[in-house]
């Protein structure tokens, strides 16, 4: 084995490790060599090499995602390092504690001139839970410093689920290697407190909740999660509880409200108001619906309480009450001890309202042509069981909502920042963690994006790409305004002819391409069970999109 040199990396390499932090994705680069020689020799650490900075902090990502613990994504300095903010910003709303390792020039060097040389120090301030700026002094006294410093990062990466930023000035030279480890470095555990549910404040809420007849639970993105499905069934027995939840909420139960635009988009204030609940709990990150949030911020319910895990106070529709710190799971083991049934037609009139949205929307599907909408209900129906189902942002998402889903199937989608950036990186990362078939649903402004994610050597041979090209952004086709300017085509939509048949030879894809619903179907039956990576692209650039979608939603008033 073959181990840098600077004691302070390999102190950091042993910290690592001793909290099971082991998967590392290095970008290359020279002035972080000192830490992709130790990482790619050290016997407990899982390193991967990703060219693409964006793309690799994306991918490190996706392994959260999976592993839900730490990983590190490690770069050289200088501009490498920003390419990173995109993915921390998005792990910063997620709560997913990316760790960011960065070589530094030594501080004397900053702004004199020098190449590859920025402010580094604190360059992720408002999107990160903690930034180690270490320094460089191999002393006794320096060391120790530096590993109080890792130490602290890493515990608050682990504890409070969020980015942290290490930063580490070398200097030359950056190959002095060691056969061995010579450090033995302080390793500082830190045992978190449970923040324990306040008695009086829950039991305050419970007696409000106890004589509502109309109770309303809206779960936005959170993984799957047994008991906290166990705990929703629970609760459905309530007639007087109705639980609107998003594709992302990895939620399913037949009395639940699983398809949110569905059901609501065509409802007007006067209809809605109706059936507004009393009293509301929130729970998980954000929500997709714009109908639901303005629907609630519009009619709000007399009491909200919003369940936040990391305490933030999240009063979205501005009309929170009651923000409970703790874990869902946690808080309805305790909150079940306080409610009683209530007797009520509240959810059974959300459920008919369900009932008779699905039957239109089912009726409008049947006679649909082939576009973007019925190419979503025909992949959807093909999907196989138990696989990571990874949907891009914007349209795809979105289209995803309308639709009943399997529920064997867990679903990911990067809406912390609900960027289209980094869409396939993360997917690929988290195949690469998971023991499953991963598909990623993307749509062709997101995939084209970043294609740099398909540069790497580690994609497993099931994952699957299903690539919806309709030539540009359609959303930009649907939503009110862009189509009222005469900047739609080049600056909002960004039309294009661009196909993924080049980018699929490079990267050692099996490519197939369809135009019209028979070839899709023709070939579900066998995309997902190739012994490569696959992408299927699905051309619906002659359709009208944004028309059909529009008859869609008036179908269903």
């Amino acid at each position: 084995m073959k181990y840098s040199s600077k004691k302070i990396v390999q102190s950091l390499t042993e910290i690592l490790v001793a909290k099971q932090i082991t998967h590392t994705v290095i970008s290359p680069g020279s002035r972080n060599a000192p830490l992709t020689t130790t990482f790619q020799s050290h016997p407990s650490i899982k390193p991967y090499s990703i060219v693409d900075e964006r793309c690799a902090a994306f991918v490190s990502l996706g392994i959260i995602q999976k592993i839900k613990r730490p990983v590190v994504a490690c770069c050289t300095s200088g501009s490498a390092l920003l390419n990173y903010y995109p993915a921390v910003s998005e792990a910063f709303y997620q709560n997913k504690p990316l760790i960011i390792i960065s070589a530094d020039r030594p501080k004397e060097k900053i702004d004199q001139s020098f190449g590859q040389t920025i402010r580094q120090e604190n360059v992720f301030k408002n999107h990160i839970g903690f930034s180690a700026n270490l320094i460089e002094d191999s002393s006794e006294k320096g060391l120790r410093y530096n590993e109080r410093l890792i130490n602290e990062a890493l515990n608050i990466a682990i504890q409070k689920q969020l980015p942290v930023h290490i930063n580490i000035p070398f200097s030359e030279p950056f190959y002095g290697l060691e056969e061995s480890i010579s450090v033995s470095p302080k390793i500082i555990q830190h045992t978190p407190f449970d923040k324990v549910l306040n008695v009086n404040e829950l039991d305050e809420f419970a007696k409000k909740w106890n004589v509502s007849k109309k109770k309303m639970v809206l779960i936005g993105q959170l993984p799957k999660q047994t008991l906290f499905q166990e705990q929703i069934n629970h609760l459905l027995k309530d007639p007087s509880v109705i639980v609107l939840h998003e594709t992302t909420s990895n939620i399913n139960h037949e009395k639940a409200i699983n398809s949110i635009d569905k059901t609501i988009f065509s409802l007007s204030p006067h209809n809605f108001e109706k059936i507004k609940p009393e009293i509301l709990i929130t729970v998980g990150k954000n929500i997709i619906s714009k109908k639901i949030k303005k629907l609630l911020e519009q009619f709000p319910a007399r009491y909200h309480a919003n369940i936040a895990p990391n305490g933030n106070i999240i009063d979205t529709f501005s009309s929170l009450t009651h923000n409970f710190e703790t874990k869902e799971e946690l808080f309805f083991s305790q909150f079940f001890y306080l409610t009683q049934p209530h007797e009520s037609d509240y959810q059974e009139r959300w459920l008919n309202l369900k009932k008779e949205k699905h039957q239109k929307h089912q009726t409008f599907l049947n006679q649909c042509e082939f576009s973007d909408l019925k190419v979503f209900e025909t992949v959807l129906q093909q999907l196989p069981q138990n696989i990571d189902l990874h949907l891009s942002n914007s349209s795809i998402v979105r289209y995803a909502q309308l639709f009943d889903l399997n529920p064997t199937i867990e679903h990911f989608c990067n809406r912390g920042t609900s960027g289209i950036d980094g869409s396939t990186s993360t997917a690929i990362g988290s195949a690469i963690a998971s023991s499953k078939q991963t598909v990623f649903i993307t749509g062709d402004i997101s995939f084209f994006y970043d294609s740099n994610a398909l540069w790497n050597s580690y994609t497993p041979q099931n994952f699957v790409i299903i690539l919806l090209n309709n030539g540009g952004g359609e959303i930009f086709k649907f939503i009110p305004g862009p189509d009222q300017t005469n900047a739609l085509k080049d600056y909002f939509a960004t039309e294009h002819t661009l196909t993924a048949k080049h980018l699929a030879t490079m990267y050692g894809y099996q490519y197939s391409k369809v135009i019209q619903l028979n070839d899709l179907q023709n070939q579900l039956q066998h995309v997902f069970s190739h012994n490569q990576p696959t992408l299927l692209e699905i051309d619906t650039r002659n359709v009208e999109n944004a028309t059909i979608l529009r008859n869609y939603f008036q179908a269903l008033k």
